[in-house]
């Protein structure tokens, strides 16, 4: 009526009415250790999975490498990425224009050595973002301002003739948006017919006036204080100059524009010395 079980050499080992032993198995391989290590397990892959992707998107992220160009390795890694991106897609009008924003900045702060590559560079990104998108201001805009501090580094006699398309695509952002960027365009052309002679259509008092009105957009604006500036001291008003020079000094910064407004904080210090 009863199977007879075999012999045990290990009588802890057999069942009884009592159950079987609590820890059968060897130690370190019983279910309930293996259950722990293939939560621990789990749980270790899901937040490599988390963490590790987040780091490796922020890594990737030009966007966050810009907000930090004042270290230029970073303004860099920002033009590789948004450069990349272009390539890969023509059409990218985002990385176009954020590629031109970035170009400026290496062509007016980096090493002397490359900021015309740079600048020319920003030039055609700003110049493609314009066609893809023409009924937007940034492509109009940065193609621009790289355009127009390639022209100075060029001097008058060959900066010259850039003269022409920087006015045409300042005034295409007024025409689109004239409040873009806080009037970021009235700020360019006061700063453009300040530097263009008056024999080619340079003009102080238009400085002043598209200065000033830029001013109306943003009365903080730094930027625009110190051009004004610029500009009233080439009109021999020095009392007013210093005024605006002051105003630069104690305006608070703009996060946004950060790394330029501390660079244009230092120039008006230099400057009322």
């Amino acid at each position: 009526m009863f199977a007879a079980y075999p012999p045990v050499r290990n009588r802890n080992a057999f069942s009884t009415r009592a159950g079987v032993r609590a820890s059968p198995s060897r130690s370190g391989f019983s279910p309930s250790s293996i259950r722990s290590c293939l939560i621990s397990s789990c749980t270790l892959v899901f937040y490599i999975a988390v963490f590790g992707t987040s780091a490796l998107a922020q890594s990737d992220d030009p966007d966050a490498f810009y907000r930090d160009r004042g270290d230029l390795s970073k303004a860099k890694r920002a033009v590789e990425i948004w450069n990349a991106r272009l390539m890969a897609n023509q059409g990218d009008f985002e990385s176009a224009w954020k590629l031109a924003r970035a170009d400026y900045w290496l062509g007016t702060q980096g090493p002397m050595a490359e900021r015309r590559d740079a600048l020319q560079r920003g030039t055609d990104a700003g110049r493609t973002a314009s066609t893809i998108q023409p009924s937007k201001p940034e492509g109009f805009f940065w193609m621009a301002a790289n355009m127009g501090a390639l022209a100075e580094s060029y001097g008058i006699r060959q900066g010259l003739k850039y003269r022409g398309d920087i006015k045409n695509a300042l005034e295409t952002v007024l025409r689109i948006d004239p409040a873009f960027q806080m009037g970021s365009a009235d700020r360019a052309l006061g700063r453009w017919y300040l530097k263009v002679p008056g024999l080619f259509g340079g003009s102080k008092a238009q400085s002043e006036a598209h200065l000033r009105k830029s001013l109306t957009y943003d009365a903080g604006n730094i930027a625009s204080h110190y051009f004004l500036a610029e500009t009233l001291l080439d009109m021999k008003r020095t009392p007013e100059a210093r005024q605006e020079l002051q105003k630069v000094i104690d305006l608070p910064i703009d996060p946004e524009w950060g790394p330029e407004d501390r660079d244009f904080k230092q120039k008006a210090q230099n400057l009322l010395k």
